[in-house]
């Protein structure tokens, strides 16, 4: 599908990468882009189109097949880390968490437009997911976790809505330069960068993107017999 012209809607869209989502698809000449946030208010970027939304909220979720009758492009990217591995103390409360917000909220959201899509042609699903889908680092594993099952959700879904025409696309990043990743040393892609290749993928009818050189190093290596493993032995 083409950007221009589309009508798109960008979860966790105040800050961070989906910010920079809404920046890319504006200027690409999308005739509408609803930017999702818990507080609209939040959203400040001219012509953009603010809208309510928790996406652990189901009367919020509900009201989204009217509040974006026309929408042709879905961007689930609202996401949380916990910063917890699976043995800390608050490890099943930060498991809970994740799945809610990176799992099942998006899974929430694409059930509830997927008829919308149809309507509007089919359409577009990105789901934003990470390198941590393929991999698990310990103090973040139970963020691994639920990028994990994201990862097989969104393989799912794309097999699921290929009768009605809507492609999904898995976009994978390592590390990028937002507030979610202040703590870590070593290289960062920027948000721009990585929006304009999804954008790019979409366009392409893609099914997978890979936004940096750690997902391609990492992705690569899955198949092989010691295959890429960032934990401890």
């Amino acid at each position: 599908m083409q950007i221009k012209d589309s009508v798109a809607l960008v979860t966790g869209a105040n800050r961070g990468l989906g910010r920079h989502f809404v920046h890319a698809l504006l200027a690409r000449g999308a005739r509408k882009v609803y930017a999702a946030a818990r507080d609209p208010g939040a959203i400040d970027i001219p012509g953009a189109v603010p809208l309510k939304l928790d996406v652990t909220n189901a009367d919020d979720i509900s009201a989204l097949a009217a509040a974006a009758p026309d929408l042709t492009l879905l961007v689930n990217n609202a996401a949380i880390s916990r910063n917890s591995s699976l043995l800390a103390d608050d490890a099943l409360a930060a498991v809970r968490a994740e799945l809610e917000t990176n799992v099942i909220g998006p899974l929430a959201i694409a059930r509830t437009l997927a008829p919308v899509l149809a309507r509007n042609g089919g359409g577009t699903v990105v789901n934003i997911l990470s390198v941590l889908s393929w991999v698990t680092l310990p103090p973040v594993a139970t963020y691994s976790m639920s990028k994990s099952a994201a990862w097989s959700m969104t393989n799912g879904l794309r097999t699921e809505l290929a009768g009605q025409g809507t492609n999904v696309v898995a976009l994978h990043v390592g590390y990028m330069d937002t507030d979610m990743a202040a703590g870590v040393n070593g290289p960062k892609v920027a948000p721009a960068q990585v929006a304009a290749l999804a954008l790019d993928g979409v366009e392409a009818d893609a099914r997978e993107v890979l936004a940096d050189d750690i997902s391609h190093h990492v992705k690569s290596g899955l198949s092989a017999v010691d295959a890429p493993y960032l934990g401890t032995r």
